[in-house]
C-alpha cells in the first residue's frame, strides 16, 4: 500500500510542477513589453540526482525561469530517498527508530520584477519514515509597505484562495493553518512577519491517506488559481524607482528567513538535496541598507 501511495504522490507533484510552469510562462509571454522589455523568458529544466554513486536514491527536476515579469522563479520537483544523519534523525518523527526516509514534493518561489506584484512561496510534500505525513502551504510576500496589510486586496484574495482549499476537507483546519503560517513565517530577530501569511501545515496524517492527499492536491491547485489571478491583476501597473528600492530592501528579509529559519532549506541541505535548487529561493537582486 505505501509503495502505491508514494508513487501516486510523486506523480501528482511532478504534474503540478508542469501545470504551474505552463501558467507562469503564459503570464510571462503576456507581459507588456513597454514595461518589461520585448523578450519573454522560458523555464529551463535541469534533472538532478541525489547521489552519483547510487542513482536509486532518486533526484528531481529543477525548473528555473529568469524572465522579464518573473525576475526569478523556481518551480522544483523532487523524489528522493536515503538515510538521515544521526543528529537530524532525532528531530524527525519515526526516524529515531529507523533513519531511512523517502520524500517527494513540489516547491515554488517567485520573485517579481514589478514591486507591485507580490512575491510568493508554495510547497507541498509527502514524507515517509516509519511514519508518513503530508505538509506544505502557501504564503504571499508583498514587497511594498502599502500592500503589507491584511486589508489589501491581494491579501484578501490570497487568504480566500487558501480557505477555499481547506473548506471541503474534514482533515484541514483553516483557522489553525492560517495561524500556524503567521507563527512560522515570522522573523524573531526583527519581530516582524515575512509577508501577509497564508496557510502552513505539517505532519498531517489524519488516518485517511486519500483525504489528506486530496487536500494537499487542492492546496496546489488553489495556489495556482489564486496567484495567477493576483499577478494578472497587477502586472500592467507601472512602478517607480522608489518602489523598486523598497522591494530590494524587503527581499533581504526573505533571505534572512530562508537561511536562518526555514525547515525546507534545512531539510534539503541535511538530506543531500540539490544545493542549486535549494538556494534558488534566494532573490536575484537584494539590498541591505
Amino acid at each position: 500500500m505505501i509503495q502505491k501511495q508514494k508513487q501516486d504522490a510523486a506523480i501528482w507533484f511532478e504534474s503540478l510542477q508542469k501545470q504551474i510552469c505552463a501558467a507562469f510562462e503564459k503570464l510571462e509571454q503576456a507581459a507588456d513589453e513597454n514595461l518589461y522589455g520585448p523578450t519573454p523568458g522560458k523555464f529551463q529544466f535541469e534533472p538532478w540526482v541525489r547521489s552519483d554513486k547510487d542513482p536509486k536514491q532518486g533526484g528531481g527536476i529543477s525548473g528555473l525561469m529568469r524572465g522579464r515579469l518573473f525576475e526569478k522563479v523556481g518551480v522544483h520537483f523532487s523524489k528522493v530517498n536515503g538515510t538521515f544523519p544521526a543528529d537530524y534523525a532525532r528531530q524527525i518523527p519515526g526516524a529515531d527508530e529507523d533513519p531511512r526516509f523517502w520524500a517527494s514534493g513540489v516547491s515554488v518561489i517567485a520573485h517579481m520584477r514589478n514591486p507591485r506584484v507580490p512575491a510568493v512561496h508554495m510547497n507541498t510534500r509527502y514524507i515517509v519514515t516509519t511514519q508518513d505525513w503530508f505538509g506544505g502551504g502557501g504564503d504571499l510576500t508583498p514587497t511594498l509597505a502599502a500592500q503589507r496589510t491584511q486589508e489589501n486586496p491581494d491579501a484578501l484574495a490570497f487568504h480566500a484562495g487558501m480557505k477555499e482549499a481547506c473548506t471541503p476537507h474534514a482533515c484541514a483546519d483553516y483557522d489553525r493553518y492560517k495561524d500556524w503560517c503567521d507563527e512560522y513565517f515570522h522573523l524573531p530577530h526583527r519581530d516582524e512577519p515575512r509577508g501577509i501569511g497564508g496557510i502552513f501545515y505539517d505532519r498531517l496524517n489524519s488516518g485517511d491517506w486519500a483525504a489528506d492527499f486530496a487536500f494537499t492536491k487542492d492546496v496546489g491547485l488553489a495556489f495556482l488559481r489564486t496567484y495567477t489571478d493576483i499577478v494578472r491583476g497587477r502586472m500592467s501597473e507601472s512602478w517607480t524607482d522608489t518602489e523598486r528600492e523598497e522591494q530590494l530592501i524587503l527581499r533581504g528579509r526573505y533571505v534572512e528567513f530562508n537561511l536562518l529559519y526555514d525547515r525546507g532549506t534545512t531539510f534539503g541541505l541535511k538530506t543531500g538535496g540539490n544545493v542549486k535548487t535549494i538556494l534558488s529561493s534566494m532573490p536575484p537582486i537584494v539590498k541591505w541598507p
